[in-house]
């Protein structure tokens, strides 16, 4: 049987990412998983792909008060305060936000280089690069050898894919079997609905930002015929059908 055997969330989308032990996955997603996101001057959606230097960044938000590390250890911490009203796309969808009024903008422009702006988005879930209809992302580790294996690697980190939950005790790519199927992980149903398209960022070492696979190339090579929902299938992302806490642990089967 599949197990959770890795879930990271992304308090603040673009930047590093957090690694949790259990979540309450909600008809929306996990509560606060990208609930925050980043901007440039235009009000264009920031992300690693463009801002390499944002994989060194480590957020954290609680009680309302959002605190980024920098490199080095310096904390930048306040209680957030709400801005004006913009509109942002997402990939072609639009997202209502509020710019967050505080340190934080000032102190990632200073690191990253380029002027970036913090924002909140207005519901929960909205973050998410495909909206609430797509409240989990998963992969398992046998793809991730399988991968490996393509790269000639001994390993390669499942980080770089960003995917909320990660299972071991499948076969490479076993997950894909899982598509228009429910799934019972933990206390919660979901059902997958697509698979998880990649681009460039997954290029890039989590912990550094510095390019350093060629991810894409090499799925290109191994998963280029394979029939998918989005080019370059990685892993895949699904909807919440009954909510439940998850667990590192929890067995994931899919229901008959």
């Amino acid at each position: 049987m599949a197990r959770v055997v890795a879930i990271s969330v992304a308090p603040v989308k673009g930047l590093a990412l957090e690694r949790r032990e259990s979540v309450e996955l909600t008809l929306a997603g996990v509560e606060g998983d990208r609930r925050f996101y980043l901007v440039d001057e235009s009000g264009h959606l920031i992300n690693q792909k463009r801002v390499p230097a944002l994989a060194t960044v480590f957020p954290a938000v609680t009680d309302g008060r959002v605190c980024l590390r920098f490199p080095g250890g310096e904390e930048v911490a306040a209680e957030v305060e709400l801005g004006e009203e913009v509109e942002t796309s997402f990939y072609g969808r639009p997202v209502r936000g509020r710019l967050v009024v505080g340190p934080w903008s000032e102190a990632l422009t200073g690191h990253a280089g380029t002027t970036l702006r913090l924002v909140r988005t207005e519901r929960e879930g909205d973050g998410l690069d495909r909206g609430t209809r797509a409240g989990v992302s998963m992969i398992s580790t046998g793809s991730l050898r399988a991968l490996a294996a393509q790269a000639g690697r001994d390993a390669v980190d499942g980080r770089r894919f960003r995917m909320l939950l990660t299972l071991d005790g499948l076969e490479p790519h076993g997950e894909d079997a899982w598509l228009d199927r429910r799934v019972r992980v933990g206390g919660a149903t979901i059902e997958l609905v697509g698979n998880v398209g990649r681009c460039a960022v997954t290029t890039r070492d989590p912990d550094t930002g510095v390019r350093d696979l060629e991810t894409l190339d090499l799925i290109e090579a191994y998963r280029g015929d394979v029939p998918t929902t989005e080019p370059l299938p990685f892993g895949v992302w699904g909807r919440i059908v009954e909510p439940g806490a998850v667990r590192l642990g929890d067995p994931a089967e899919p229901e008959p």
